[in-house]
């Protein structure tokens, strides 16, 4: 009996492991459009492994298959050039289905003034992909350069993959989003090594643990040496639900003593915030919700400290408006500190009249602090060649003309009576590992004010909110986020959502404000650990055979 079932279970593993053989010697066979169709289905599958969906086993699929079209490549009698140019198309189409199912809700934003926007949707949903993807271009090219004919070649493309998504996030300003390594920051255990690795050593992570056990069941069979790969990535997984689980652990400490804060939702349509005619109503709102508790009762604020209103809560100057200025301090009332995104202007030394998008602190006599934006968004905040594209008719989607202008740099904390000290971060600049803490003083607290309601009911706010959450816990920090029409919460250094309030909805919450942690490591070193990591890989590569179970 035993020995039946022995032979059944030994067949069965020989049946899987030759139909993962059949299905790798498939892709690699694969050339011209059929490869490229393939990779770009296989980059469109794999954005399931992010926010909201966080299907994150689907890429123990798609990262096994790029790494079979690329032994197709590899192994082909193309001319050393041509190899680089076939690895480089596999890499780029790849890519554009990846950041275009990441990236669609971007047109959304278009279609708020359709009738002098929407001509360009076309263009941002294809355009941005289409250089986004030549990142990925660049990591399949260089890895086929370096190619294994072993295991080794999951370590080859770990390497220039994640690399290429650093580079990705720095370059030209930077656009870190969707980062592959996002696929390993959910379920909360596994966000926990976010607080060691940062967001790119989790992707070298990834890919890792996502190619080994189909490549190497495919390379070796229904041996012990073909599933050393499922062993890998089973301990790879252990051991960070393991340090997780510990960290998780660790009590928080009390809460900030005496504060209270309520973060207030408008949920104002897009199409309708920016409208002359509806500041006043626009205005007229916040302040009503801002003494309305969560249960819907007006309290006049009984109970509560702080206030934070989202980006933009003002889309005029309210520091040319002495009326609201009088307003705001007669609602907020002595002892309390409204934080609210609103805009500015200013004339520098020059004369030349500067616009800066801001997060403002106000108490009952008036302004205190403010924050200027440092990090603005091309194409939203400013044009790359901002006069020339204006002269012939362009402009940004803020339509403010001449663009934003940033505000000092490295970024400011903001000194709040009563909070820990404050660190500004202004809708996509919470996207940005290891730049949201920029000085010399440490934060006990972000406060990330932001307005997705430009993106509608899309996968864009949840997956803005999701990164804006790991950043909480690579800087072991409290997360308050206040969004005009997104999601607003709260969420604590461990990354935990102790408050929300969900897109489309508009209310308050009211929340205490978590304790900071001991500095995590990767708040200490930044991206070091993972640049120490991925040089001992590469490194261990160049000596000879990496690891012996690949």
């Amino acid at each position: 009996m035993r020995e039946a079932a022995t032979s059944a279970i030994r067949a069965s593993l020989e049946s899987c492991a030759g139909a993962v053989a059949t299905t790798a010697a498939r892709f690699a066979a694969l050339a011209g459009w059929r490869r490229w169709l393939t990779a770009l289905g296989l980059g469109t599958l794999s954005i399931l492994a992010m926010a909201p969906f966080f299907a994150s086993p689907v890429l123990l699929v798609t990262v096994p298959a790029l790494v079979w079209l690329i032994d197709g490549i590899a192994r082909s009698e193309l001319t050393p050039l041509a190899r680089l140019r076939a690895a480089a198309a596999v890499g780029w189409w790849f890519g554009f289905g990846y950041h275009a199912a990441g990236l669609f809700w971007i047109g959304k934003a278009f279609l708020v003034e359709a009738e002098v926007f929407a001509w360009l949707m076309p263009f941002a949903v294809t355009l941005m992909p289409a250089g986004l993807a030549l990142f990925m271009a660049a990591a399949t090219a260089v890895a086929t350069h370096f190619w294994r004919a072993d295991g080794a070649r999951v370590l080859v493309l770990a390497l220039t993959l994640t690399a290429a998504e650093w580079l990705r996030g720095h370059i030209l300003t930077g656009f870190p989003w969707n980062v592959l390594g996002y696929a390993l920051t959910e379920p909360l255990v596994l966000l926990q090594s976010a607080s060691v690795l940062g967001i790119y050593g989790l992707t070298l992570v990834a890919v890792i643990a996502a190619a080994l056990p189909a490549v190497t069941l495919a390379d070796h069979g229904a041996t012990w040496t073909g599933f050393r790969g499922s062993a890998v990535t089973a301990m790879l997984l252990v051991a960070l639900a393991a340090f997780g689980a510990a960290r998780l652990a660790e009590p928080l400490g009390p809460p900030v003593d005496g504060v209270r804060v309520r973060i207030v939702q408008p949920s104002i349509p897009q199409d309708q915030k920016w409208q002359p005619a509806n500041q006043r109503a626009n205005f007229l709102k916040h302040l009503e919700l801002t003494a309305t508790g969560p249960d819907g009762r007006i309290d006049e604020l009984a109970g509560i400290t702080h206030v934070v209103w989202p980006e933009a809560a003002m889309p005029f100057q309210p520091l040319r408006s002495p009326e609201a200025l009088a307003v705001l301090g007669e609602r907020i009332g002595p002892g309390r500190w409204l934080l609210a995104g609103a805009l500015r202007t200013a004339d520098d030394n020059d004369g030349r009249r500067r616009a800066f998008n801001s997060l403002m602190v106000f108490n009952s006599r008036g302004l205190s602090s403010l924050y200027d934006k440092t990090h603005l968004v091309p194409f939203g905040e400013y044009l790359p060649f901002q006069s020339l594209l204006e002269s012939i008719g362009l402009e940004q989607l803020t339509r403010v003309r001449g663009g934003f202008s940033i505000g000092p740099v490295p970024r400011p904390l903001l000194v709040v009576p009563g909070l820990p000290p404050v660190g500004p971060l202004i809708c996509y600049e919470a996207i940005f590992p290891a730049q949201v803490v920029q000085g010399a003083q440490r934060p006990g607290l972000l406060v990330n004010v932001t307005n997705d309601g430009w993106f509608g009911q899309t996968t864009g706010p949840r997956q803005h909110f999701h990164q804006a959450r790991v950043r909480a816990v690579e800087e072991g920090v409290p997360l308050l986020r206040v969004a005009n029409n997104g999601i607003s919460g709260l969420v604590d250094p461990h990354g935990r959502i102790l408050a929300k309030i969900e897109l489309d909805v508009a209310g308050t919450v009211d929340v205490a404000v978590p304790s900071a942690l001991t500095l995590p490591i990767y708040a200490q070193f930044g991206d070091i650990v993972c640049l120490a990591l991925w040089v001992s890989i590469f490194l261990t590569l160049m000596i000879g055979r990496p690891i012996k179970i690949l």
